[in-house]
Parts: structure tokens; sequence; C-alpha cells
């Protein structure tokens, strides 16, 4: 079987998604998913259907679609929206600010004075052709391809309710609804501003882990040193990092020692000391001292590219509650149109008057327009998964976040992933006959010409308690076990010590006493 990843555009609704996937899944072998929250198809299918078979099914059915390439690392895991966020925020102003006076003429009767009719019909008519703009086309597109949407309710609901007002406001008798199409147009309007903004923000999370990694590397060919797009790096490359730099890709040092801060990637809140011989992740963060790598991996194999795409996996998923809603928005405005329909015949059967038979079927067409059904669970997926990213938490897939709230046991594998995640001094133990504040001023004029993450801590905290940090000479750095320096006259050396109750622990000692 192949995998085939499609982004979508066009699509406004559930119900939309869900034509989508019925369209895709009567390809023979094909088994697809489409997910609205995040307007993309994950699709199986076997050998004897291409991409192009599935192209031309997305565009039969009136929506737009192209393939996502998961080989190009650091892919844009935009999400892709029908109508711009920026364009309904105007749209959503102009409406909100048109729909006040609409609202208060009309349901405060003193305020009615003669052709106030005339006035509310000016001011509606922006509010539905160009606030529901995005319906309406939407609404269209889908009866031009034979099919329904929710948007279909909402562009009939509204243009009915306006033009029978409009005819009744002109032809002077008659009830009118302009308030109506002007209340329900501008409420779904905040609500698709709503869900593009979660889109929006979900989306950008996913960008954030992906800036982790280096648009650039120095790599060492011929002798020279060539600074090139990480795009183009190959297995085999030997990469230079200096300090401050982000480490390109997978690999392993061959020369030199350095702590790489590796949180983002691991959870571990202390830098790791590597040297030649050590693995290294991409991404990463070289704290001090020059290394040179060569890369084992690059593109879409390095573990970066693999986070990227367990997030973007989870955020494509489906929880078992999303199917159900998927399944009822599939058959919901079918049946609502025709509900619609029944209503207005049963009350001209009954003899109901043309005005409230028109008013019933339309108040059943707006009133039952759940937006929120299929789009509630997606989107709190997508936000949970998004924002899970951000802070370093990857869900592999949405059925975890069905399932957290019966947990009530945590197990942690690693101290740093409940850390802070800054180091600082927890506190300093003398020798017999030794002055602790003497000893973290020594050990702090030797670290303070260090860039170790563990240097910093020590300096931040012989500061923090106002000791003199004095001089230091003869500053000598002894990768992998820890720095040395001429103090007063004596040679300190700070080296790493066994570790005290999880806590990364130092040794300081002069004159050959610790």
């Amino acid at each position: 079987m192949t995998t085939t990843d499609l982004t979508l555009t066009g699509m406004s609704c559930a119900s939309c998604a869900a034509k989508v996937e019925r369209s895709l899944n009567k390809l023979v072998g094909v088994a697809a998913s489409v997910n609205f929250a995040v307007e993309q198809a994950h699709v199986e299918h076997g050998p004897d259907v291409s991409a192009q078979d599935l192209l031309r099914v997305v565009e039969s059915t009136g929506y737009h679609a192209a393939v996502i390439d998961h080989t190009h690392q650091g892919h844009d895991p935009h999400i892709s929206h029908d109508v711009p966020e920026e364009r309904l925020r105007s749209r959503l102003i102009g409406s909100a600010v048109l729909a006040v006076p609409v609202l208060l003429l009309s349901m405060v009767m003193s305020w009615h004075f003669p052709g106030w009719q005339l006035l509310v019909l000016a001011l509606t008519a922006p509010i539905v052709v160009w606030g529901g703009y995005p319906f309406h086309r939407a609404a269209l597109n889908s009866a031009r391809h034979g099919s329904s949407t929710m948007d279909t309710l909402v562009s009939l609901g509204t243009l009915a309710a306006f033009l029978w007002s409009a005819v009744a406001a002109v032809s002077g008798g008659g009830h009118v609804y302009f308030e109506v199409a002007a209340a329900v147009t501008v409420f779904l309007l905040a609500g698709r501003y709503a869900e593009a903004k979660a889109k929006r923000s979900a989306g950008s999370a996913l960008r954030a882990l992906l800036s982790l990694g280096a648009k650039d590397a120095t790599v060492l060919r011929g002798g020279e040193e060539i600074r090139i797009p990480v795009g183009t790096l190959s297995v085999g490359d030997l990469i230079v990092v200096r300090p401050g730099e982000r480490v390109a890709t997978d690999g392993v040092v061959v020369e030199g020692a350095s702590a790489l801060d590796t949180s983002a990637m691991t959870g571990e809140s202390v830098p790791a000391d590597v040297r030649a011989g050590d693995d290294v992740l991409g991404g990463a963060v070289n704290t001090y001292g020059r290394i040179l790598l060569r890369a084992n991996r690059v593109g879409a194999d390095t573990q970066l590219a693999r986070m990227a795409r367990m997030v973007t996996a989870a955020q494509g998923g489906k929880a078992s509650i999303q199917r159900l809603a998927d399944r009822v928005s599939a058959v919901f405005v079918p049946a609502v149109l025709a509900i619609a329909a029944v209503t207005l015949t049963a009350w001209l059967l009954t003899g109901g008057s043309v005005a409230a038979a028109f008013t019933a079927a339309v108040a059943v067409l707006i009133i039952a327009c759940p937006c929120a059904l299929g789009l509630a669970t997606p989107t709190a997926i997508l936000v949970g998964t998004g924002r899970g990213a951000q802070l370093g938490v990857l869900i592999k897939e949405p059925r975890v976040l069905e399932t957290v709230s019966g947990i009530d046991t945590v197990v942690l594998d690693k101290t740093g992933t409940v850390t802070t995640g800054a180091m600082s001094v927890a506190g300093v133990e003398a020798a017999a006959g030794q002055d602790a504040e003497a000893v973290l001023a020594r050990a702090a004029a030797v670290e303070s010409a260090s860039e170790h993450p563990v240097a910093a801590a020590i300096v931040a905290a012989a500061r923090g308690r106002g000791l003199s940090i004095p001089a230091v000479t003869d500053f000598a750095n002894d990768p992998g076990t820890g720095v040395r320096g001429l103090v007063d006259g004596r040679v300190v050396r700070v080296a790493r010590a066994q570790d005290n109750d999880g806590r990364t622990s130092v040794a300081v000692s002069w004159d050959g006493r610790e």
C-alpha cells in the first residue's frame, strides 16, 4: 500500500470534508480519511491508483488539492484557508457595525419612524451580500456539483429572510426579518473567524517546532569552510558548529568537545557534554566550543523531521467522537433541507398563511445550522496537539487526548522532564576548615571565563550572594572534564564530580585539595 497526503482548499464545513472523503473512498483499493480542521486528507491506496487520480476525484467534488511533499526538510505545515483570516476580520467588523442599528431599529418599537424599514433594508443589504459572501460562494460551489453543506443552510436562510423582508419593506406590508438575517450572518462570521484563528495558532505551533532546525550549515569541502542551505546537505558531509549555532542535522562528532542544549529535542534540561564519537541531533544548540561532526541523517530522515511528521499525523487524525460527528454531518444538511420543505408544505396545507409558512421554514434552516457539530472536536485536537508541541509534549494520536481524563498516575523516565530548565546552585559543601563562600567565589572566578551552562549557574550564584569574584589568568578548558585557572596565585580546578541525588555536582580544588 502507498500513502499519499493531500492538502485541501475550498472546504468550509464538516459536510464538505465528508463529501470529499466519500468520493475518495469510492475508488477501488482506497482508504481515505479527511480532516476538516487541518484541511488535509490521508489516503492509503494500491499501485493502480496514482496521486493524479486522487487529485482528479477531489477536483470533481468542487474542491482543490495538492500533494504534500514530506521529503523536503522543514516543509511548511501551513494550514490552508478558504477565506484568509484578515479578510474574515474585516467582514466581521464591518457587518457587526452595520448590524447594531439594524437590531436596535427592528426591536425597539418606539424608534419606528416612517420609512424605517427602508433604512434597515439599506443597512442589512451589505451585511447579507458582502458579509455573507463566503457562505454564498461555498453554497453555490456545492450546488454546482449537486451537493449541499452547512453553508447551504446559512445561505438559503439568510437570503430567504432578507429577500422576503425586502419585498415586504418595498410593498409596505407584512413583517420584516432583517434583524434575523443580520444577526445570523454576524454570528456565523464570528464563529468562522474564531475557527480560522484556532487553525492559525495551531499551525504556528507546528511551524515553531520546525523552526528548531537550522536554515544554513557550514561544511568543510576541499579544506575550506562553505556556507550552504541545510536542504543541500548530504550524508557524510563534515559540518562545523560554532558556539551559539544550531546543529544542522543528525550526525556524530569527529573533532572537538562542547555541551549541547537538547531540551527541545529530548526534554533534558541540562546540556549534554559531547566529544569525538558521540551522536548529536539536529536542532540542538551548541553552548560553547567548536565541534566538527559528520552528517549521518539528513532531510526527512532526521529526528526533528520525524517529530514534525508525528505532530502533523496527530493533528490530521480523527478521534472516535469526531468520526461520529462526521457521519452525522454527512446526512444532516439534506435532512434539514427536507424538514424545511415539509414544514413549508405542512403550514400551507393546514391553512396557514404564506408568511407564516415561510417564517417557519426559514426558522428551520437558520436554527438547525450546527456548524460546531463538525468543528469543535477537530479544532480541539488541532489546538491540543499544536500547543503540546510548543511545550515539548509530542502527542502521537488523537485517541490519547480522549483517554487523558482517566489518567491517575504519570510515570516520567527523566528527571530533566520535571525541572524548570534553568540551572542554579542548590548548595555549596566545603571541606573541613574551608569557607563555603570562598569556595564559591574561587569557582566562579574560574567559571567566569567559560560558556558552559554549569559555569553560568555558578557565576550567577556568586553574584546573587554579593561575593567579590577574583580575576582569573591562565584559563584552560579540559574538554569533557572541567576547567582550571590561576586565581589569587593558586591553580583552581573545577571538574565534574559524582552526581548527588540526581543533581549535577562539581568538585572545586586548589593546591591539590578539594
